[in-house]
């Protein structure tokens, strides 16, 4: 599969990342030096494999500072599917209860190498779960992506709601897409048909409708989080 490893602009022009962290793993030699791709919090790994988005929030963490849990999560390349793998293959993963993508970024815009590691995580026995804005079917319309991820192996995904409204949603994450809010909802539905575990989730800022929003999420068949 080919993956377009082109970083945006607003990543381009990123400092050089500090030196962070990673997660237990043994003596691998050379590795990736663009950054952090995996960290460990909350039990599980997390996957930092792209910068780039479809959408600039209002609220990003990333406006406010350059991490989370301690690790500088800005990156200076992206890494490769043969980089990610590395990394994977030196890391116990035994530790975590699942490996999840999500990051300083959109997995989804880097979407073959997310299938990719997604089935190579489902060969080793690995839960994989996916953190997403939801946009995935106007990234790729020609394509049918949740069957791609059902078939790859991804068990769960996380798709940011944020809104009770197009309007509102617009308004707070600024997508790329102008029908982005119909879609995640499509992508929500299908997920959940697809049998994949389908949560959504707001962040707590003024002027969203919680209540509206955990009724949207139960109305397709989700679980809802406020985080």
């Amino acid at each position: 599969m080919s993956d377009n490893n082109k970083q945006d602009d607003k990543q381009a022009d990123r400092p050089g990342n500090r030196t962070a962290d990673r997660p237990d793993h043994g003596n691998a030699g050379s590795r990736f030096t663009g950054g952090t791709i995996g960290y460990a919090a909350h039990g599980n790994l997390y996957l930092n494999i792209t910068n780039r988005c479809s959408a600039k929030c209002s609220f990003c963490i990333r406006d406010l500072c350059d991490g989370v849990y301690g690790y500088n999560l800005w990156l200076s390349a992206e890494p490769t599917y043969e980089e990610i793998i590395d990394e994977l293959k030196n890391t116990d993963l035994s530790r975590y209860k699942e490996v999840v993508f999500t990051g300083f970024g959109e997995p989804t815009c880097r979407f073959d190498t997310l299938l990719q590691v997604t089935a190579w995580l489902r060969e080793k026995g690995k839960r994989v779960r996916l953190d997403t804005n939801g946009h995935a079917k106007l990234m790729y319309p020609d394509r049918d992506v949740v069957a791609e991820l059902k078939a790859a192996g991804m068990r769960s995904v996380s798709i940011s709601l944020n809104a009770e409204s197009k309007e509102k949603y617009d308004q707070l994450c600024r997508p790329a897409f102008s029908d982005a809010y119909n879609s995640l909802l499509e992508f929500a539905k299908e997920s959940v048909k697809a049998g994949m575990r389908t949560q959504m989730t707001v962040v707590g800022v003024p002027g969203i409708d919680i209540s509206a929003c955990e009724k949207i999420a139960a109305g397709l068949g989700a679980t809802f989080r406020v985080r």
